[in-house]
């Protein structure tokens, strides 16, 4: 993350058409591009759209919008008429809970700020401005509903491979997030394959549309909607946001900025805009599980569990139908009771008339139906599902069937994490870095981070998560530092010089830096070298004390001893040295 210059809050320009006009002379050109890039995309997308619908019935049934029409009467109609086995829907619910505790849990701190190509554990004012831009910036997280919006995307991605969130201002909250489900959005990506380009469409009622952009800049249709009292009337509306390519960096206003956003009424006039707004960064988020060459759009778990999604219903219905023709089968009867009273009730009666060999009721269908076959097949694609998902490594500890030791959980739980290991990398660059991003350029815009120390003002930060998920995949590096300290610890027993081997200090500040610690509690270079030198000289009196002690006693035990003549042992030696010298 860059240095970020004090600039003014962004702001939506709710300003009338003419005014407008006056400053985008070429507004009917922005028109003309938008509508047909967004034309477009739709057409690019078509593929994915089609995939996102069947993922959509057979694992997330409440998710995804692919019909933007307004006033819509069928919206509250029940969904998910082809799940009858929610094991989709449970296994993606553990992945996007796993996910959400064990990548940015807001119980606890998930990422850490550091200064780039710089070493601050010894630097008293920059580790503790670290701490506490980071502790502001988790306060603020917490306050919105920043949590809310990334449980969502963890849904969306587990499900559609791709997740999106908008984060704009907000008065009350500083931030604001609000996520896109599949089919409300389009994606295009950089040169340098990464995603930049954002438009959508969606649906408001009258009431919204003024509201939000004022009246003069309607169309005469949501006019005359407002003006004959129609305020939940909805109308179709879209928005695009991508790079400003007319940028002029030293020009305040939309012309400086770097991303520029348009919001007009889909399909109306193309000389009316209802908003056009600038964004001094990339106001959103569209991270992807997985991505294969250029694509725009990811691929997810989903993707891969849905075959087993479709059998696991296909064999559910089909083992209900089964049951069902056991317990209650098709009978067949001779044509000679046709017309007549019949029962199939517990005691009830039917009287024949022709007491024949196939005379009465008997099933049609005689055949014994393999159901615990069949159960086991249901068995098997929901286990495939749960493996898709990581359903199995999220919930590791409670299904294992016998008590192991903490050694063997800690091993079990790095090899599994090495299959997140990929998307936590993707994740890092595609949804926390420009998160952590946007609201630190929003809280700064906003006077809410405090002055930076003069020796860092214009360098870069870092960013680097501190997460469960994250020190799990530092696990290995802490377990061959605790193996190095316990194996050197044991050779000292026997030869003590083999301590001068390792830098013991050097080696606490690597552990705690690796498992996430806060600088807060490791002891600066300075304050410990004075502690070890008042130390040492505190020893030194000690010893030069316990010296004269032993002098003072030695003396009292001499004067106290008796060598005859009437003098002790301190008064021979005395006059001893006394008659030495006069000799």
């Amino acid at each position: 993350m860059g240095s970020v210059a004090l600039m003014p809050a962004e702001s939506r320009d709710k300003i009338p058409l003419t005014a407008q006009l006056n400053k985008i002379p070429r507004i009917s050109d922005l028109r003309r591009y938008v509508d047909r890039r967004l034309v477009g995309l739709r057409v690019d997308r078509w593929s994915y759209w089609q995939h996102w619908r069947q993922l959509s019935d057979f694992i997330l049934p409440r998710r995804g919008r692919y019909l933007m029409t307004p006033n819509q009467a069928t919206r509250g109609d029940p969904v998910g008429s082809r799940m009858i086995n929610e094991t989709p829907i449970f296994a993606l619910r553990t992945l996007a809970a796993g996910l959400m505790a064990g990548l940015t849990s807001p119980a606890r701190p998930w990422f850490r700020l550091s200064i780039r190509d710089m070493d601050v554990s010894d630097n008293t004012p920059v580790r503790l401005w670290l701490d506490e831009v980071t502790k502001r910036m988790l306060t603020v997280l917490s306050q919105s509903n920043a949590y809310n919006a990334l449980h969502v995307i963890y849904e969306e991605l587990g499900c559609f491979g791709t997740g999106l969130v908008l984060i704009e201002e907000d008065y009350d909250d500083v931030i604001r997030c609000q996520t896109l489900t599949a089919g409300e959005y389009y994606l295009a990506s950089s040169g340098r394959n990464q995603i930049d380009t954002l438009y959508r469409e969606y649906v408001l009622a009258t009431g919204q549309v003024v509201e939000r952009f004022g009246l003069d800049n309607c169309s005469p249709q949501v006019k005359s909607l407002w003006a004959s009292g129609q305020l939940d009337k909805e109308v179709n509306v879209a928005q695009a946001i991508e790079p400003n390519d007319d940028r002029a960096p030293q020009i305040p206003g939309l012309k400086g900025r770097k991303y520029r956003s348009v919001i007009w009424e889909w399909g109306q006039s193309q000389n009316l805009v209802l908003e056009l707004r600038g964004y001094h960064e990339q106001p959103f988020c569209a991270p992807r599980w997985h991505v294969i060459g250029n694509d725009s759009y990811g691929r997810s778990p989903g993707m891969e569990a849905l075959a087993s999604s479709k059998m696991l219903q296909q064999l559910e219905k089909r083992t209900a139908q089964a049951i069902d023709k056991v317990l209650n089968p098709p009978m067949v009867a001779g044509v000679e009771m046709k017309n007549e009273p019949a029962s199939l009730l517990p005691g009830g009666i039917t009287y024949v008339m022709n007491m024949g060999p196939n005379a009465g009721f008997r099933p049609a269908y005689e055949v014994p139906p393999d159901i615990r076959g069949a159960e086991e097949k249901i068995a098997k694609a929901e286990e495939r599902i749960n493996r898709a998902f990581f359903a199995d490594l999220f919930l590791m500890i409670s299904q294992l069937d016998t008590v192991r030791t903490a050694t063997e959980i800690i091993e079990r739980k790095q090899e599994k994490m090495l299959m997140l290991g990929p998307f936590l990398e993707r994740s890092q660059f595609e949804l926390i870095n420009p998160m952590i991003e946007r609201v630190f350029a929003m809280m700064f815009r906003a006077r809410l981070i405090p002055p930076a120390p003069p020796e860092i003002r214009g360098r870069a930060f870092d960013i680097e998560t501190i997460s469960t998920l994250s020190d799990a995949q530092k696990s290995t590096a802490t377990t061959g530092i605790e193996r190095l300290v316990a194996f050197v610890g044991n050779l000292a027993a026997a030869k003590p010089e083999v301590l001068d081997n390792v830098d013991m200090d050097e080696t606490v500040r690597e552990y705690a830096d690796l498992i996430g610690v806060t600088q807060k509690l490791i002891v600066e270079q300075q304050k410990r070298d004075a502690i070890r030198k008042a130390r040492m000289q505190q020893a030194a009196q000690q010893q030069a004390a316990q010296l004269s002690m032993a002098g003072v006693q030695g003396a009292k035990t001499l004067s106290e001893t008796d060598v005859g003549g009437g003098q002790n042992a301190l008064q021979k030696m005395i006059g001893g040295a006394g008659m030495g010298v006069q000799q």
